[in-house]
């Protein structure tokens, strides 16, 4: 099981916004929500752009560069749920925003 990752701090990420840290070899889309922080995997699966510099809107963040749209809350893209991007547990400790990943193996 992976560790927690110390990614930022409370405050740092805008709210409504995404910023992207590499964490445990993986580059993760962290965003401040209405309902908190949540984390994804970073590039889109389409053509690789980055998710983390898309809009966001209830719960679903639109890839900036052919508007697909990914759930946070579980990675699903809305035209074909069984295509997703994976998706990181977060928590918040004191003032740190910490995420968890698998470390990628090849």
């Amino acid at each position: 099981m992976s560790d927690f990752h110390t990614v930022a701090k409370v405050g740092d990420i805008p709210e409504g916004e995404g910023q992207a840290f590499n964490v445990g070899g993986r580059t993760v889309a962290v965003f401040n929500t209405k309902d908190g922080y949540q984390a994804i995997d970073d590039f889109c699966p389409h053509m690789g752009a980055s998710l983390a510099s898309g809009p966001l809107e209830d719960g679903v963040v639109v890839c900036p560069w052919h508007a697909w749209g990914f759930q946070l809350c579980d990675g699903a893209w809305l035209d074909n749920p069984k295509i997703k991007v994976d998706c990181f547990e977060v928590r918040v400790v004191d003032d740190e925003i910490q995420v968890r990943v698998n470390e990628k193996t090849n």
